[in-house]
C-alpha cells in the first residue's frame, strides 16, 4: 500500500481515509470499454478503485483513436481490454484488473457473476444486449449506471443525468423503452443514465476509413480469442455515427463520478 499512499494523496485530502477505504474495497464491472467505458475505468482507477473487471470483445481499430483511452497508433490490433488493463496498471500497479475479452449477450450472460459486484456499469452499444444487461443488473443489489447514446454530439453543456424513464431527447433511451414495452417488461429498479438531448447529423460520408490499419471487418488472424476475430460491431450496425472524445469522455467520467459519490457515502450500500 506504500505506493498507493502517494498516488492517492490528493484524493485522500479531499475525501478522508474512511472514504478512500470504501473506494478501495468496491468491486466494479464495466461492460464496453470504448469511448465511454475506457474513460470511466481510468477515472475510477485514478480515484482509488482497486478491483475492476472490464468486458469487451473487440480489438483496437485505427478508427478508435479519436475517442478511446487505450487506442493509439501503437495499440492498433491489440485486444481492447488487455490494452486498457496495461494502461490502468501503469497508473496503479497494485490494482486488480480483470480483462475479459467476451461479448455480453444472451448466450454468455449467465457466465458473469453479477451478484459479486458492488457496481455495474453499462457502456454497451447493442440495443438487445443493453436491454438484457439492464434487466439482469437491476435484479442484483449492485448500484447500476448506464450510458445512453454519446454519438452525434458536440455540446458538453447538454450532457445530463436522469433516471432511465425520465431521459428525454435521446434516441437510444427511447428505443430501449419501446423495446421494454414491446416485450411487456420493466427493469426491477430505477437507475441513473448519462445522456444528452443534442442530436446532430453526420456531415461526412459513412464509409470505411480506407486504411490497412482498420479492423473493420476484422482480419482473420490476430491476438486474443480466435472465435471473436470475425466479430466486430461496426459491420453489424445499420449506421455508424460520428463521435468525439470530449463528449464520450465526459459521459464516462460522469458515470465514474456518480459511482464515486455513492462509494464515499457513509453507507454506500444504501
Amino acid at each position: 500500500m506504500g505506493i498507493e499512499k502517494g498516488i492517492f494523496n490528493r484524493a485522500q485530502l479531499l475525501l478522508g481515509s474512511d472514504a478512500m477505504d470504501r473506494i478501495a474495497e468496491a468491486r466494479v464491472i464495466i461492460f464496453g470499454v470504448g469511448g465511454v467505458g475506457s474513460w470511466c475505468a481510468e477515472s475510477l482507477v485514478r480515484s482509488g478503485v482497486r478491483h475492476i473487471t472490464v468486458v469487451d470483445s473487440d480489438r483496437v481499430c485505427i478508427t478508435n483513436i479519436n475517442r478511446q483511452l487505450m487506442a493509439t497508433t501503437k495499440t492498433i490490433g491489440q485486444v481492447k481490454v488487455e490494452a486498457l488493463k496495461e494502461r490502468l496498471l501503469t497508473i496503479n500497479p497494485t490494482a486488480e484488473i480483470e480483462a475479459l475479452q467476451q461479448i455480453f449477450c444472451e448466450d454468455t450472460a449467465e457466465s458473469f457473476d453479477l451478484d459479486s459486484y458492488d457496481y455495474i456499469i453499462d457502456a454497451i452499444d447493442s440495443l438487445k444486449d443493453k436491454m438484457l444487461l439492464i434487466e439482469m443488473a437491476c435484479r442484483t443489489k449492485a448500484h447500476f449506471y448506464s450510458s445512453m447514446g454519446a454519438a452525434l454530439k458536440m455540446d458538453p453543456t447538454r450532457i445530463k443525468v436522469a433516471e432511465f424513464w425520465k431521459v428525454q431527447g435521446c434516441p437510444l433511451a427511447r428505443a430501449l423503452r419501446q423495446r421494454f414495452k414491446k416485450f411487456k417488461k420493466r427493469p426491477a429498479k430505477k437507475f441513473p443514465c448519462v445522456y444528452s438531448d443534442e442530436l446532430l447529423e453526420n456531415k461526412g460520408h459513412n464509409a470505411t476509413c480506407g486504411s490497412e490499419k482498420c479492423m473493420c471487418p476484422k482480419a482473420q488472424i490476430g491476438p486474443g480469442d480466435a472465435a471473436l476475430l470475425n466479430h466486430e460491431w461496426c459491420s453489424s450496425k445499420a449506421q455508424i455515427n460520428g463521435s468525439l472524445m470530449h463528449i464520450t469522455a465526459i459521459f464516462g467520467m460522469t458515470i465514474a463520478g456518480l459511482a464515486l459519490k455513492q462509494m464515499t457515502a457513509e453507507n454506500p450500500r444504501a
